[in-house]
């Protein structure tokens, strides 16, 4: 059976139109408000991704509808009224610090790039900031993920999302993908400078945990290499902090269902030094670019209450990157390399027009 694709209507073409630039900054995403049916909503698009779980189809449908949307959104609801800000959820006023910052960079270098922000599901949507940037004439599109490490439950999802929007668009935009910068210098320096930021204000703990969101472990049987990523992270960092393999570790949090994650889980893992009178607790979330309702609340509070509770005396959780000066350096550096080849300066009115008369002259002749 043949199907027939409806295209998205195109903006108008102009004859020697300049080609325009423009990253788009893709975070997780978020509910609009820390509500119950604001929940419903998120975790429906959230949990619907076959990305996310990969349960077959039909019988991950009738729990999720059946018995996780009825009874999660409410608990989920009260987690982030616990972080809500005035502005908003932090991740996303984080991200669009992020990508408020990163335009600034890339204005101060004098570069014709324009920077946008999307949440891959919630809002701002990405096909909504797609549609924006193709109506605005951008013709290259870098797509980076908030994700340093690959994974085909976030990463790849991004990408789905842009390939769908494909779908229904005639004239694509050149886009590049960004795959991941877990072992990229400036991204490693930044940590290691919130890092040493922290110990400056506050000393140093007895140990540094890096936690990182966790996945099924069928993910990394089945060729998923967010695992290795997360230790390479982690190694990088304890390197440039100058840390012995004794001082840090590797936990991952986040854990959903009944099946086995990657382990060691991090609250445990936490209870575990407690009582064998690990004093103090220095924690890092270096999957997360932006804080978050995983960093904010499991963390810097569930996470924190065990530990002390387990007979810890004090807990420090370190900041995600956010916008520190460090990271929007990073994040211009990593964009830049990406975009090798595609000119960054803005073009010369006059090399315009000169386009524009040579293409309607050509015009003419046919």
């Amino acid at each position: 059976m043949l199907f027939k694709t409806t295209f998205a209507k195109e903006p108008s073409f102009q004859h020697g139109q300049a080609p325009r630039t423009a990253v788009l900054l893709c975070n997780l995403g978020t509910p609009d408000a820390p509500t119950a049916s604001a929940l419903r909503r998120y975790l429906a698009e959230f949990l619907g991704d076959h990305r996310v779980v990969e349960i077959p189809r039909v019988i991950w449908l009738a729990i999720l509808h059946g018995i996780i949307l009825r009874v999660r959104p409410t608990k989920s609801a009260k987690k982030y009224a616990s972080i809500w800000t005035d502005q908003g959820s932090p991740l996303k006023v984080w991200t669009e610090r992020q990508a408020q910052a990163l335009q600034q960079a890339f204005d101060a270098s004098g570069e014709a790039v324009t920077v946008r922000y999307a949440m891959r599901y919630g809002n701002p949507g990405m096909p909504a900031q797609l549609d924006a940037l193709k109506a605005e004439g951008f013709t290259r599109i870098l797509v980076l993920p908030a994700y340093p490490q690959y994974s085909g439950t976030t990463t790849a999802s991004v990408f789905d999302a842009v390939y769908t929007w494909g779908l229904r668009t005639r004239l694509l935009p050149e886009f590049r993908f960004i795959n991941h910068y877990h072992d990229h210098p400036a991204y490693i320096q930044a940590l290691a400078e919130r890092v040493r930021g922290h110990w400056a204000a506050h000393g140093q703990g007895d140990r540094l945990v890096m936690s990182f969101h966790g996945v099924p472990e069928r993910t990394l049987h089945l060729g998923d290499p967010y695992h290795c990523e997360c230790y390479k992270t982690a190694r990088l960092l304890g390197e440039a902090l100058g840390l012995s393999k004794s001082q840090y570790m590797v936990t991952f949090q986040s854990r959903f269902g009944k099946a086995k994650w990657l382990e060691p889980y991090t609250e445990p893992t936490l209870v575990a030094l407690a009582q064998q009178g690990v004093e103090r607790v220095d924690l890092i979330c270096p999957g997360f670019t932006s804080d978050c309702l995983e960093t904010l609340e499991e963390i810097a509070q569930e996470a924190q209450e065990a530990y002390l509770h387990a007979g810890g005396k004090a807990f420090h959780y370190i900041p995600c990157l956010n916008d520190s000066a460090a990271w929007v350096q990073g994040m211009h550096s990593i964009a830049r390399e990406h975009m090798g080849g595609w000119p960054l300066q803005a073009p010369n009115p006059m090399d315009l027009q000169t386009s524009r008369d040579q293409a309607l002259a050509l015009g003419a002749t046919r």
